[in-house]
């Protein structure tokens, strides 16, 4: 069998020992006579299916009591809106730090809701840094605060919780999370699309304390309001059933492979090798300050972009594809998400010096 390097954003690569399994259970789950995608999501078998994805995901983050787990859809971008819709609270404004296109789309849909406070901006260096907390204009009277924990397009991550106070913390964190551990215990609302780490697109994750439960503001939907979701165990509708059994096989196999402690070493390798093979040439440039650079996400730019597509064209014939950059920003990326291979990144890093040699 070939498989490709697949440096997609997302939907992105899935471990191929989830894939395999997944095609062997998937007309027979485990003797059941059927497929996970025709279960009834109210039967006796997925629902063992879902609680165990919420045990194991609850083990791997370390998800303290008070705090309910919910497999909804709508991706990331549903989000946007729940959380100004479920967070306000009856409060006239919530803080946003905008560092990249992921968190200018989160504030444009807050300021649907309410008064949106961006408390610092990245934009004047072209989002390739995130501003340092002492310049942020935090509001204590705020409803939260929230943040984009990794921005998938610009390619820089706030490491770690920041502290804001009493303030309630909202973190998308779409494109990093299981890369590595998080006090999930800092934050009260986490939220993230499936298909970079978790599982395939169509379901998402949403982790929220329970005591902010309870306060949509009038007139939300019910499918908008997380109380409903939490209550009905996320069967208030028939959940993505397919994406949260490969999402449990997911999750499965980190914990065999040492948990999210293991993962971020890991992860911290790949992204090194690449970044230190781009820091080494003088014919790319990564353009992300150094202390936000991205584990997940790595931008970079060939100094002469007349040879953008000759790269691509190279790497593809060398089983890599996906590395184009997104539309808004040109140049190159490669995501290096839990599923790709150390093999992989060095396999890249090898390209990079490469086709500096024969093009430089």
């Amino acid at each position: 069998m070939d498989r490709v390097f697949n440096f997609s954003a997302g939907p992105a690569a899935l471990p191929l020992e989830v894939l395999q399994q997944a095609q062997a259970e998937l007309v027979d789950w485990h003797g059941s006579g059927m497929s996970v995608m025709e279960m009834s999501h109210r039967g006796k078998e997925y629902m063992s299916i879902q609680a165990e994805a919420e045990a194991d995901l609850r083990e791997l983050l370390g998800v303290p009591g008070g705090y309910k787990v919910l497999f909804l859809q709508g991706g990331a971008s549903l989000q946007f809106a729940m959380a100004p819709m479920n967070l306000l609270r009856g409060r006239a404004s919530a803080d946003y730090l905008n560092t990249g296109e992921w968190s200018k789309k989160a504030i444009k849909e807050a300021r649907k809701f309410g008064a949106v406070n961006v408390v610092a901006s990245a934009e004047d260096r072209n989002f390739s840094y995130v501003p340092a907390q002492s310049q942020w204009r935090l509001d204590t009277d705020a409803a939260y605060v929230h943040i984009t924990q990794n921005e998938t397009i610009g390619g820089v991550e706030i490491f770690g919780a920041p502290d804001v106070g009493g303030v309630p913390l909202v973190s998308d964190m779409s494109s990093m999370i299981l890369s590595q551990a998080v006090d999930v215990s800092r934050y009260s609302l986490i939220y993230a699309g499936a298909q970079k780490n978790i599982g395939p697109a169509g379901l998402t994750l949403v982790i929220v304390r329970e005591d902010l439960l309870g306060q949509a503001a009038a007139g939300t939907p019910a499918m908008l309001d997380y109380k409903i979701h939490a209550d009905g165990d996320s069967m208030y509708n028939t959940p993505p059933t397919y994406g949260v059994y490969i999402a449990g096989l997911v999750f499965k196999r980190l914990k065999a492979k040492g948990g999210l402690a293991e993962m971020e070493r890991v992860n911290r390798a790949k992204a090194k090798i690449l970044y230190d093979a781009l820091d080494a040439s003088s014919f790319f440039d990564s353009p992300v300050a150094k202390e936000n650079r991205s584990l997940m996400n790595i931008p970079f730019t060939l100094k002469n972009p007349e040879l953008d597509e000759e790269f691509l064209k190279g790497a593809k014939a060398r089983g890599m594809i996906q590395l184009k950059g997104h539309r808004s920003v040109g140049g190159m990326r490669a995501s290096l998400y839990n599923a790709m291979p150390v093999e992989g990144v060095q396999a890249l890093a090898d390209y990079l010096k490469e086709f500096e040699k024969t093009r430089a």
